[in-house]
């Protein structure tokens, strides 16, 4: 007979749960579930996360995450976010003991490709977790409305057209890709 799980769930109760056909995340100790990504956001995922590693090969400042890897981002209630794609820099990967398990902590970059069914709210929750909890940048890949909105702590978001390059700043220097190759 297996255990029922205690309230509010912890990072290391989602890692051991069974979920294999959902995407999962726990939000201060809620588990919030979502169906597999449709084709386009997998088509743009896939993407984001093609032109960033091919630029981390070239520059081995990093690694870089696919999506639904988890990272806890706040203990006590816990928080586990699993960006599509998401860059941690080489220091401190090499740092963390326990590969098998959730990164403990933000990652240095997370990118999020708004789905269908993202609320404006839930896309505004994510990138104010991310932040909080020390991610350095948070891209916004927006395929509707054909744009990158990059956040960073303690400035205004900034919002790319199709023909502006999103570049990487003093995290991922000399990093940069037009838009219009992640919205199509």
């Amino acid at each position: 007979m297996t255990e029922p799980l205690s309230r509010p769930l912890t990072a290391e109760n989602l890692y051991d749960l069974p979920l294999d056909d959902v995407r999962a995340e726990l939000v201060r100790g809620d588990l919030v579930c979502e169906p597999p990504a449709g084709f386009e956001h997998g088509v743009r995922t896939a993407g984001i996360g093609y032109h960033l590693q091919r630029f981390v090969e070239d520059h081995p400042i990093g690694v870089v995450c696919g999506a639904e890897t988890g990272f806890v981002l706040f203990r006590d209630p816990d928080t586990v976010r699993a960006p599509d794609v998401a860059f941690v820099t080489r220091e401190r990967a090499e740092r963390f003991a326990e590969k098998e398990k959730y990164f403990e902590g933000a990652p240095d970059l997370a990118a999020e490709v708004v789905s269908p069914g993202d609320s404006m709210r839930e896309v505004a929750e994510k990138v104010r977790d991310y932040l909080a909890a020390g991610t350095r940048q948070v891209w916004i890949i927006d395929s509707k409305r054909r744009s990158v909105t990059v956040h960073r702590p303690d400035a205004d978001p900034r919002v790319l057209g199709p023909d502006d390059l999103l570049e990487g700043g003093d995290l991922l220097p000399g990093f940069s890709l037009r838009v219009s190759r992640l919205v199509g």
